[in-house]
């Protein structure tokens, strides 16, 4: 039979970690719970800007699913989501492993794709809405009119505005991103790489069976942070496209922006931003379920 710790010797024994702890709790709580919370009942009432006035329960709640832009930003918020994990998410992981296979100029490539990341987010926004403007005018088109083809409507096609508001994401991320992979890459032992080249194994065969195992669960960590990111997707679609063409675009971080900032309606930005929660949390829940029973 165990004996039974008492509790003031547990607390003497852990108040040093609780105190070391104790300045993130506060700056966690002020900046995520209390904002958190404040977004929940601020949406369960009717306001005057800031001032509550009535509460109407979940009123708010049914006018924003009757809203006729919010299925659309729910849809094109999975697509981002979708398209990230298609485009943004094997990106950093083919970079990292083709810069851990280089013997020579490693630092070089490692700035280079670390670059991207340097550039303010709304200059890189302007730059590329630019690049993928459908006029004449725009870069890309400039280019392909150089070689004969007709000018391509990019950001004005519905079918291709979110892959290249997404290809602008992953050309900005996908740097520090890779770093990361090639920090988990060179912590595996290099004996397995000289084992597996001594009995002949390709690059491939090394990236399957020695590098893919290795980095499975930093991948499986990043993947649900780059899913929680990604849906909070706001001002790419904003500067880009408006939420265009035809709502094509809108995200549901902009039906937020619309709410609180064109319209100051903030109760029904808080309930956009609570539904936003909770699918974070189911989609978190559900992944983390998903990996355990894999595990197990």
């Amino acid at each position: 039979m165990t004996k039974r710790i008492p509790f003031d010797v547990r607390l003497r024994k852990n108040l040093p970690g609780w105190l070391i702890m104790l300045p993130s709790l506060v700056l966690f709580s002020f900046f995520v719970w209390e904002p958190l919370l404040e977004s929940v009942r601020l949406s369960l009432y009717t306001a005057e800007g800031m001032r509550l006035v009535q509460f109407v329960g979940f009123q708010n709640y049914l006018d924003v699913f009757q809203h006729p832009d919010f299925w659309p930003a729910i849809r094109n918020t999975f697509y981002y989501t979708l398209w990230s994990l298609a485009i943004g998410f094997l990106v950093p992981i083919v970079l990292a492993i083709l810069i851990n296979e280089i013997r020579r100029g490693r630092s070089f490539f490692k700035v280079g794709i670390y670059l991207p990341n340097i550039v303010p987010g709304m200059a890189m926004v302007l730059m590329w809405g630019f690049i993928f403007k459908p006029s004449n005018a725009g870069i890309l088109n400039v280019m392909l009119s150089a070689l004969g083809i007709h000018a391509q409507p990019w950001l004005t096609d519905p079918h291709l505005t979110i892959p290249l508001i997404v290809a602008t994401l992953t050309w900005q991320g996908a740097g520090a991103t890779a770093l990361l992979y090639i920090a988990g890459l060179q912590g595996i032992d290099p004996e397995l790489y000289d084992a597996a080249i001594m009995d002949g194994a390709g690059i491939w065969k090394r990236v399957r069976y020695i590098t893919v195992p290795n980095i499975y669960n930093l991948a499986r960590t990043l993947l649900i942070l780059q899913i929680i990111s990604v849906f909070q997707i706001l001002y790419q679609p904003l500067v880009m496209t408006n939420g265009g063409p035809n709502n094509a675009s809108i995200s549901i971080m902009q039906l937020v922006f619309r709410y609180a900032f064109q319209n100051y309606d903030y109760p029904k930005a808080g309930a956009v931003s609570v539904i936003i929660s909770l699918i974070l949390i189911a989609l978190t829940a559900a992944y983390n379920k998903l990996n355990k029973e894999k595990d197990m």
